[in-house]
């Protein structure tokens, strides 16, 4: 369980850093074309989603050093997954045009919507 927390933790913490980089890169450099191609809402809800499941992986692990339960793990894969898949979809939607990568985006948001039923039925069961 440690050992997950951990990566819990440290995955929380590195995707909020980048969250924040990829956010002002967004901002600054990729202004021009995002707002040429009319995608600039589509990157910052890509970037607002990673930074509430970064945060959400951070208060994870948080509360495993407290609340055991195994269920907690899937949660927490469930957020990582969901923020590849969610937000690394629309990235490359935003930046490269190719609306073929809006397809797999909904995969994304069902697995952040686990997670958080993982994490309900982890504080249900540990309460």
């Amino acid at each position: 369980m440690i050992i997950m927390q951990k990566i819990f933790l440290i995955t929380g913490c590195v995707l909020g850093g980048l969250a924040v980089m990829i956010g002002a890169f967004g901002a600054h450099a990729l202004k021009t074309l995002l707002e040429s191609s009319g995608r600039s809402e589509t990157f910052e809800t890509a970037v607002k989603y990673q930074f509430y499941h970064a945060l959400a992986l951070i208060l994870l692990g948080i509360l495993m050093l407290n609340l055991k339960n195994t269920v907690y793990n899937y949660a927490g894969y469930s957020f990582i997954l969901g923020t590849i898949i969610f937000s690394g979809s629309l990235y490359i939607l935003s930046i490269t045009g190719i609306t073929k990568f809006g397809i797999i985006t909904p995969i994304g948001g069902m697995l952040f919507i686990a997670g958080w039923i993982f994490l309900l039925l982890g504080v249900l069961k540990t309460m």
